[in-house]
């Protein structure tokens, strides 16, 4: 690391009171270490410093070169180097950063969490299989939940449901109170997680699980974004063009009805599905792979285009 490097190093851990050497932005993580990392960030500090390391190679090798730490991401904080994202969340969740940070430590309340009897059924054979396990449950700061089997740590809570043992960890438990833990059947079946206080957001429904609730689910509305041209070449029974007349409609629909947006591949459908969301709507979803995954996925008789 020659001299030039270096001075930029120190400049940045004791210019700034809080330094995140990492892969990707604050807001675009490029590895799942560095999100992590910013995951608990944001949840004690509005304003720190991150250094995307992919823009300049001297300082990723420099900053492994400066901590003597051979991995990204690194964090500093008030000039002294911390670690990397183990050892981050293991102080995290021993209140420690806290302290660190002159951040006032929240007092982490077990967790609410219920599996169903579906759920509970389709972990028997792993746990099973997996003596002195348990099943894990996290939610990360966006709200993308994990399901794992895992031992405990200490700093887990053992929230009993239905029989079961679940670990959340405290990182998680605020996140992850009063959700359900489900697994329904089928093609389009798999574990799903009822969330209440996840935000709302757009979600992605695969063709098949469209095709489950569109013959079992009233009230649930497809919209087709393309053009009528391309509509009358290849469509899905059922869907409603997405017109004036329909966009006139949804403006005193129901905000608790459920809406699926689709177009050719998926692109301009999630920019529409985005909008209503906007607009107040709760369940919001588009069609994954568009017409041409409903093609491959379940009636070939569609053409594709």
């Amino acid at each position: 690391m020659n001299d030039a490097v270096r001075q930029e190093l120190e400049a940045l851990v004791s210019d700034n009171p809080v330094v995140l050497f990492m892969k990707g932005r604050r807001r675009m993580p490029q590895c799942g270490f560095s999100a992590q990392v910013v995951s608990i960030l944001d949840q004690l500090l509005e304003d720190y410093l991150t250094v995307n390391v992919l823009d300049r190679p001297e300082i990723r090798e420099g900053i492994k070169a400066y901590s003597e730490w051979p991995t990204i991401p690194q964090l500093y904080v008030k000039g002294e180097f911390v670690g990397g994202a183990d050892i981050v969340t293991q102080l995290f969740q021993e209140g420690q950063l806290h302290g660190m940070l002159g951040v006032q430590m929240k007092e982490a309340v077990p967790p609410v969490v219920t599996v169903t009897d579906g759920a509970k059924a389709a972990f028997a054979d792993a746990l099973n299989d997996n003596p002195g396990t348990f099943i894990r449950f996290e939610v990360d700061a966006r709200f993308r939940p994990a399901l794992d089997l895992d031992g405990p740590k200490d700093t887990d809570f053992k929230v009993e449901t239905n029989g079961l043992t679940v670990l959340v960890s405290r990182m998680s438990a605020e996140r992850a109170n009063g959700a359900t833990i489900d697994y329904v059947g089928g093609d389009s079946g798999g574990f799903k997680i009822d969330n209440p206080n996840e935000p709302p957001r757009v979600r992605q429904m695969g063709p098949k699980e469209l095709r489950d609730r569109l013959k079992g689910e009233e009230g649930l509305v497809l919209l087709d974004v393309r053009t009528a041209e391309e509509a009358a070449f290849a469509g899905i029974e059922g869907a409603r063009l997405f017109d004036q007349g329909t966009a006139e409609w949804l403006e005193g629909a129901d905000k608790d009805t459920v809406l699926v947006f689709m177009c050719r591949s998926g692109a301009r459908s999630q920019m529409a599905a985005e909008q209503y969301l906007q607009k107040g709507f709760k369940k919001v979803y588009n069609l994954a792979g568009g017409i041409l995954a409903w093609s491959q996925e379940v009636d070939p008789s569609v053409p594709r285009y």
